[in-house]
């Protein structure tokens, strides 16, 4: 087999000095996705270094170094899934699914507009979705990632990812309605 003449040669370092310089590029792009997904910096820089000295272990691996973008944010929301199920939050997920089939079941739109529109509000409600609909939501609403690629980074079916993020699409509007007194009346 022919090497190629115009590749680096691996002996003198450039080739990993330029993964190296490649990876320290993608840090900013990936600590403001993973801030996006967990809320708290601290977290979010802690997942973002994971990823680049995971990748930086695993450079091997790297089929296409035109790919590299996206083999990242795929490790990081990876990570970030993986972190939460350390701390796996308790839903009640046939509750919220009961909640939105009952024709009793109501939110006013303005008071929810009102409270999005708020960043605070709006990052409170997020933070409280369990991540396994977070990503998604934040993944397709915020980045705009479609659902295949959301599926490809958590590694899940395309119905599977369309479902969380319809999931998450609604446990975001009711947390965002939390106070509302026709939410309130329609529970009752």
């Amino acid at each position: 087999m022919d090497e190629d003449p115009t590749a680096p040669d691996p002996r003198d370092g450039s080739a990993t000095d330029a993964f190296a310089d490649r990876l320290v590029a993608e840090l900013p792009r990936l600590v403001r996705l993973a801030t996006r997904l967990v809320r708290d910096a601290d977290q979010a820089e802690d997942c973002a270094q994971e990823t680049i000295v995971g990748a930086w272990r695993r450079r091997d691996q790297l089929r296409d170094a035109a790919a590299l973008s996206a083999w990242l944010r795929r490790s990081l929301v990876n990570r970030v899934i993986d972190r939460s199920r350390v701390h796996r939050e308790e839903l009640d997920i046939d509750a919220v699914e009961a909640n939105w089939r009952d024709d009793h079941y109501s939110v006013a739109p303005e008071r929810v507009l009102e409270r999005a529109e708020l960043r605070d509000e709006l990052e409170d409600a997020l933070a409280r979705l369990p991540v396994i609909y977070r990503v998604p939501v934040v993944l397709h609403d915020v980045v705009g990632w479609t659902a295949a690629e959301i599926g490809r980074a958590m590694d899940a079916r395309l119905p599977a990812t369309k479902q969380r993020l319809r999931r998450g699409r609604m446990m975001l509007v009711s947390a965002l309605a939390e106070g509302d007194e026709r939410r309130l009346a329609s529970l009752a």
